[in-house]
């Protein structure tokens, strides 16, 4: 996921958790109605594990969007699957210039790039993982 005030980005893996798609954007209302739209979500694709997004400061410290996001994670980890933060410096800031690159239309990128980053998000945790697994082996 990528959290941002106003929307939230939702990718998904595929069912080997190799790949990240975007999956769709969701417009923030209430806590209320993002907890249960997200918890539809995690149903519909019977998800495993919740990787968020935590926009960390370049430093490395946690300022004021990375509390918010974990404010955020210590609701979701409510609902009993393991919630994982993914450091996501720059996500944004690249899926734009990717978009812009691939001569994406302002209106078409304001409606997807969430999603997107929320992919690149995810696809880092999943490459992050596979590095593991294969440190193990």
């Amino acid at each position: 996921m990528d959290l941002g005030d106003k929307t939230i980005g939702v990718a998904v893996s595929d069912e080997l958790g190799i790949t990240a798609q975007p999956l769709k954007t969701i417009r923030r209302k209430e806590i209320t109605a993002d907890l249960n739209a997200l918890q539809d979500l995690i149903r519909e694709y019977q998800a495993e594990c919740l990787v968020v997004g935590l926009p960390m400061n370049m430093n490395g410290s946690l300022g004021p969007a990375a509390r918010k996001a974990m404010n955020m994670v210590e609701k979701l980890e409510g609902f009993n699957i393991p919630v994982i933060t993914q450091d996501e410096r720059l996500t944004t800031v690249m899926v734009e210039r990717m978009m812009i690159q691939g001569d994406v239309r302002r209106e078409r990128r304001k409606k997807v790039i969430n999603q997107v980053a929320a992919a690149l998000i995810l696809q880092g945790y999943l490459d992050r993982r596979a590095r593991e697994h294969q440190d193990e082996i």
